[in-house]
């Protein structure tokens, strides 16, 4: 049998992670001298109250190999392979933990390591294809071909509220440029080939920003894999999510809009009032 592992940066829900079967490694969120496994024991909003009254951004860092050991070992016992997938590897060493961990379990071939060169729900839009291959009964090897000829079709970008957290954890580069400008700066933040860089430049109230943001991708989600796409933030109003859903769903380009919230360690990068539409380029 064929399992779904990922590390806990996709930032799927717990019905999708129940849905398709995929089992969570947590990457480590490090508040002051508190470590916390991201989504347990600590949520997104705990993260800002901290960081508001701390003045500081938490730190984050990969899995340990014990706990990829916790989290694999009962699977590969059992007999079977594992397919794992992690955030981009620009980012972060989750990947290398889970091929340490073959190897120190001795089960390099059972083992097959996607780097998505992705982050948040770009990551599960891959899983969820690669999930349901596995149940249509795939092998491991044509999951990874075809998960890998998917992977420069994800299509990852995101508005964010306020440039302090990408800035402060060095993840984008770019951003640091933008540092000084006016506080109504808000830029699409764009996900190419694993690494991120700043798209358009919008200004205004937030709310607004984000429409015009779901606007500009109008040509793009028209073209789109038709399956699915991902309305996915990190503390957006209801309202305000609602209506980017409801604007997807009025293309009537795909058969699920799926709505997510980000968790630990995506939040604390990006920060409050995020918000991103991602989906799969029709090839």
């Amino acid at each position: 049998m064929i399992r779904i592992i990922s590390d806990s940066t996709c930032d799927l829900s717990p019905e999708l992670l129940e849905r398709y079967d995929v089992t969570i490694l947590p990457l480590h969120i490090l508040m002051g001298e508190k470590e916390y496994e991201d989504g347990i024991g600590i949520t997104p909003d705990e993260i800002y109250a901290w960081s508001d009254q701390t003045g500081q951004v938490p730190k984050t860092s990969a899995p340990s190999i014990d706990s990829a050991i916790k989290v694999m070992k009962p699977y590969l016992d059992q007999g079977d392979e594992l397919i794992c997938f992690c955030i981009s590897e620009s980012m972060s060493t989750s990947g290398n933990v889970m091929r340490l961990t073959a190897e120190e379990l001795d089960a390099e071939d059972r083992v097959t390591v996607i780097n998505s060169k992705n982050l948040s729900t770009g990551i599960g839009l891959l899983i969820v294809e690669a999930a349901i291959m596995a149940k249509e009964g795939k092998t491991a090897e044509e999951i990874r071909t075809r998960i890998e000829d998917l992977i420069p079709e994800v299509r990852t970008s995101f508005v964010v509220d306020t440039m302090v957290y990408l800035h402060r954890g060095g993840r984008c580069g770019s951003v640091a440029a933008l540092a000084g400008s006016a506080l109504k700066l808000h830029p699409e933040i764009i996900v190419e080939d694993g690494a991120m860089h700043v798209g358009k430049k919008f200004r205004g109230k937030m709310d607004k920003v984000i429409e015009k943001y779901a606007g500009s991708l109008k040509d793009d989600l028209l073209s789109a894999k038709k399956d699915r796409v991902f309305v996915t933030h990190s503390g957006c109003s209801e309202e305000l999510v609602s209506k980017i859903k409801g604007y997807v769903e009025e293309l009537q380009v795909f058969d699920e809009v799926l709505v997510t919230r980000a968790g630990g360690v995506i939040s604390t990068h990006c920060g409050p009032g995020t918000l991103g539409v991602l989906f799969i380029a029709d090839e």
